[in-house]
């Protein structure tokens, strides 16, 4: 017996000996006489009727193994089921005529059966299923799944699987039940009563495990720039797999973070260990830990075993955007296989054939926008097939599905950064879009936008490392700025920034009245000659206001010198935005080499004048002079 069973059987000892049959409601005599067979179980099913399996790790491999072996007496069964971990023998060729499966979400053991034409799939939205199967849209006739042994008052648990599975206990008119000592007994809406199964199985068997896919480059890049959009307090929804482990690897230092998510992984699990994750801040069951399904190591399913803080609750709960909406500061990360330039998310085909599924993707995206202080994000590599391909494309491929709209999309985050495309248009969106596409593939996204008039004709290519570098600075007040490379897209952002100028904050900046900024001065201000120019700008992370640019300009022959210039909006003036632009300034131009930088300065800016004299600046003021020169040495001198 492993620990788990162990633990399982030793928690049952403890609590199953009521002091009579009357006091326990009768339930054992009942549990006795449902007791069975798998294939007495599976002689129950007739012909030509609708199979449920149970999810994912949950997945009652025994009841499948003696379905499966009982096949010759069946026809036109169908079964259906969202994503499973075990083997799915009932798509086979063979089956063909005996068993049909529908699925809700398509996994890799049925994905070729669905491909070829041996399986169907329903496109629908998660937190949709179980109302369909309610109302028997999508009838369920019999139930097949796996449950903890009972507990002293008689009821089992569900374990590591609510999500659809409660739904079809609900809605068959045959509920079919291994009962297994190494299911966890998780708690919420997880517990059903004895009386509810028709037949149960005493079948031990070990939970199918997932194991954890250890991030590489790309991911761990992408966990570190999705990590920038996740404040403390805030509300997770994320899966599995090597970029949301990367994700969650970068959280460790935040506080106070809930779980609303529809799958739990390890990962989540290790933040709870830390303390990282406690709910405290949470809106909506606050201190509790909301999920619908868990998928990892043996070591989580022990974990999750009686744990208070996990609460096991449906998908047309967990997944109701309205609900999911409830929780403030909900950040929900999903994944993709491709987007477009207007920002379409195709996730559920590859090559125009059927992949994966709906799932929970839109419910989850939909439901962190309309949450206060929410993030919807989609995560994805740059790249596929080895690098060969783009996942940014001008225009998804013939045959792929929407399953995002771009109405629906507010951030999309590859390796190379962070396109906030909500509030955007399409010029805007393509142009964000291309600059966090891999390198080798920009120039024809470019090529393509401009022939599709997504961009303007002059639209130049993105800056050379403008997304190789970024850090996060927190101001006086607390507000979390994030400084980093200026990006040709920031084009009309930085545009309304010289509009929005007061009329002396307009006149220090460029040393006379300036009633017009033409696009070709901002082209100016954000395009870098990568060997004599170096700018940034600096963003609120909360909102991605601009907030500021400062930029240092050389000759592209020399590295001597540079000149630089600053430039806040007149609210975020003295709260130390010009001081961290001027710090990361200074510091990339140290480190590419030039010899110093100089500033000239109107003696009336008192403002620049401290700024630079903080920054150990010193000032060459001559007699008469209309500007003052404010110059650093950059050299690092000799000990």
């Amino acid at each position: 017996m492993n620990s788990l069973a162990a633990m399982l059987t030793k928690g049952q000892e403890e609590v199953a000996s009521p002091p009579s049959a009357s006091h326990s409601g009768g339930w054992r005599a009942r549990y006795a006489n449902q007791l069975c067979t798998a294939p007495e179980a599976i002689a129950r099913i007739l012909p030509g009727r609708r199979i449920f399996i149970g999810s994912g790790a949950a997945q009652p491999l025994g009841l499948v193994r003696a379905l499966v072996s009982d096949s010759a007496r069946f026809s036109d069964n169908d079964i259906v089921h969202i994503l499973t971990l075990g083997p799915a023998p009932y798509v086979s060729p063979e089956m063909e005529g005996r068993f049909r499966h529908t699925a809700f979400f398509i996994g890799p053991n049925v994905r070729e059966a669905v491909q070829c034409g041996r399986a169907d799939f329903m496109p629908v939205f998660l937190s949709e299923i179980p109302e369909l199967i309610r109302m028997g849209r999508v009838r369920i006739d019999v139930a097949l799944l796996q449950v903890s042994p009972p507990d002293a008052h008689g009821y089992v648990s569900l374990g590591v699987s609510v999500d659809v599975v409660k739904a079809a206990v609900d809605g068959a008119q045959l509920v079919i039940a291994q009962v297994n000592p190494n299911m966890p007994r998780t708690l919420g809406d997880a517990l059903v009563p004895v009386s509810r199964f028709d037949c149960l199985v005493d079948l031990p068997e070990p939970l199918f495990e997932l194991p954890l896919q250890a991030p590489d480059e790309v991911a761990t890049a992408i966990g570190k720039w999705v990590a920038t959009l996740v404040p403390d307090g805030a509300t997770l929804q994320t899966g599995i797999g090597r970029i949301p482990h990367a994700i969650l690897s970068e959280l460790k230092n935040r506080h106070d973070l809930g779980v609303h998510t529809e799958m739990f992984s390890d990962e989540l699990m290790d933040l709870a260990k830390r303390g990282v994750i406690n709910g405290t801040r949470k809106t909506l069951c606050p201190g509790k830990m909301v999920a619908s399904f868990l998928m990892g190591s043996r070591e989580l399913y022990t974990w999750s075993h009686d744990n208070p803080m996990l609460e096991m609750r449906g998908c047309d709960f967990v997944n109701d955007p309205f609900v999911i909406a409830k929780n403030s500061r909900m950040v929900a990360i999903n994944a993709a296989l491709s987007v477009d330039l207007t920002g379409q998310i195709a996730s559920d085909t590859v090559g125009g054939r059927f992949f994966s599924g709906i799932g929970g993707q839109v419910d989850f995206i939909r439901g962190a926008a309309r949450s206060p202080g929410g993030k919807p994000i989609i995560a994805l590599p740059s790249t596929a097939a080895k690098g060969t391909k783009s996942r940014i494309v001008s225009t998804l491929e013939c045959g792929a599905g929407v399953v995002t709209s771009r109405g629906d999309v507010h951030y999309v985050v590859t390796e190379y950064g962070i396109a906030q495309l909500w509030g955007k248009t399409i010029r805007e969106r393509a142009a964000a879009l291309i600059e966090i596409a891999h390198p080798d593939f920009r120039a024809d996204l470019l090529n393509e936008a401009k022939a599709r008039c997504y961009v303007f004709p002059d639209h130049p290519l993105p800056n050379r490392g403008a997304l190789e570098e970024a850090r996060v600075v927190m101001l006086k007040a607390g507000e979390r700025v994030e400084i980093r490379p200026v990006r040709v897209s920031d084009e009309d952002a930085v545009q309304d920034l010289l509009y929005r100028l007061s009329d002396e904050s307009s006149f220090f900046r460029f040393f006379g009245h300036s009633v017009a900024h033409p696009r070709c001065e901002v082209l100016r201000m954000v395009e870098l000659d990568p060997a004599s120019s170096v700018a940034y700008v600096a963003r609120l992370v909360e909102s991605d206001e601009l907030l500021g640019i400062a930029r240092a300009d050389g000759e592209s022959h020399s590295r001597s010198s540079a000149e630089i210039a600053v430039t806040v909006a007149d609210e975020w003036q003295g709260r130390g935005v010009g001081s961290a632009l001027l710090k990361q300034l200074v510091e990339k131009c140290r480190s590419i080499g030039f010899d110093s930088v100089f500033a000239e300065v109107l003696p009336a800016n008192g403002q620049m004048r401290c700024l630079l004299k903080r920054h150990e600046f010193s000032c060459n003021a001559e007699p008469f002079a209309h500007t003052l020169d404010f110059r650093l040495s950059l050299r690092v001198e000799a000990t």
